[in-house]
């Protein structure tokens, strides 16, 4: 039997949603590139994208926009549960209690479970950030802000989170993000939520399986250790040896390489703008400063001693200093990344339901065999 750690390698299903070529450096979603999707579509348009398969026409958007922002306000009990959490809960803890939550709030069929379908998609993604921005307001002792029906998935987040609108280049920058977060194959998370599916479990059990998942740091967690490198390093100048001295002691440079890309993540450059976008806007360009030199160094002493793995970065590495340059602090980056991805999660979960085998693959058992029962008096 051959065992492949990690399924690398391993295709364990089909998909219409997303196609990542890793060789190529190209990201698709539904066939429309993820450049192309960046530089003109809005978040609900991606959402919708991956929810139908087609991009919607004016009415459709228009649609989703109002369904999204009808489903954006929690259960008073929901924000009281969020309230009553310890401050310094880990938010992705909370973050994935809050979605399984969501389920209490739904009136179950006869069998216990809820429909899946795209309207708890919508309820689910619309959600998962209300509880993401309730949760960071109520640790700092604010009282959480309500929606407004009348702003972007991306503005009405970060209104919910700071009290007041933010700037287009603000709302620009995070819906670019969304966009670029929404999905990516069969990654971990996504898996997971597969998996799940398979067994009948609804979307809700689904989706905070993915959420559980994403919580790992080879999966979700790197950008808040990137931040804490760029912080560290404090001026480019510095970043050359603190790449060295990292790689001395056998640690990893978070946020360069990936598993699917052998050339940059065809991510980075849109975030790498935004990111520089925002620093200058901001008046805070040292963080993109850092950043920019972080990578070139770390890419340049990693084909040092690594030579021929051909390691770059990968979408979480600008992720860092976009979302903290928007006023997100690190240990809630992962919770962006599910307020993102539970779009392409429940498209995922739709199509599992939509063609389903459970999945149930085989194991390569290498324990011990024929032993003899040994009574308890003589162990």
């Amino acid at each position: 039997m051959t065992v492949n750690p990690g399924l690398e390698g391993v295709v364990v299903g089909a998909t219409e949603i997303s196609r990542v070529a890793g060789q190529e450096g190209r990201l698709t979603y539904r066939g429309y590139d993820i450049a192309d999707l960046a530089a003109h579509a809005s978040f609900e348009e991606v959402a919708f994208l991956l929810w139908h398969g087609r991009l919607p026409n004016t009415a459709e958007l228009d649609s989703t926009r109002r369904d999204m922002a009808a489903q954006r306000s929690l259960p008073g009990q929901l924000i009281d549960s969020l309230r009553a959490v310890p401050h310094n809960a880990w938010p992705m803890d909370v973050v994935r209690t809050g979605v399984s939550s969501l389920s209490q709030y739904v009136p179950p069929r006869p069998d216990g479970t809820h429909v899946s379908d795209v309207a708890a998609a919508m309820r689910l993604t619309a959600a998962t950030a209300t509880i993401v921005a309730a949760f960071d307001r109520v640790r700092r002792d604010l009282e959480p802000v309500a929606p407004r029906a009348d702003l972007t998935h991306a503005a009405n987040f970060l209104y919910m989170k700071n009290g007041e609108v933010p700037s287009e280049t603000a709302a620009r920058a995070l819906d670019v993000y969304f966009v670029l977060l929404a999905d990516h194959g069969f990654n971990a998370s996504t898996f997971a939520a597969r998996v799940t599916a398979s067994t009948w479990a609804d979307m809700y059990a689904a989706a905070t399986s993915a959420v559980a998942t994403l919580q790992g740091d080879l999966h979700g967690g790197a950008p808040g250790k990137v931040m804490k490198m760029i912080l560290d390093i404090g001026d480019p100048a510095k970043a050359e040896a603190y790449v060295r001295a990292l790689l001395d002691k056998g640690d990893r440079v978070m946020g360069i390489g990936h598993r699917e890309y052998k050339v940059r993540d065809p991510r980075a450059e849109p975030l790498e703008r935004m990111a520089r976008d925002l620093g200058t806007s901001g008046g805070n360009p040292q963080y993109y400063a850092v950043a920019r030199r972080l990578e070139d160094v770390a890419v340049q002493v990693l084909n040092e001693k690594k030579p021929g793995r051909r390691l770059y970065a990968n979408v979480e590495f600008y992720t860092a200093p976009t979302l903290y340059a928007l006023g997100i602090e690190p240990d809630m980056f992962t919770c962006m990344f599910a307020c993102s991805r539970m779009a392409g999660w429940t498209a995922h979960i739709m199509e599992q339901m939509k063609d389903n085998r459970l999945i149930r693959p085989q194991v390569d058992y290498t324990g011990l065999v024929g032993l003899p029962w040994v009574s308890i008096e003589r162990r």
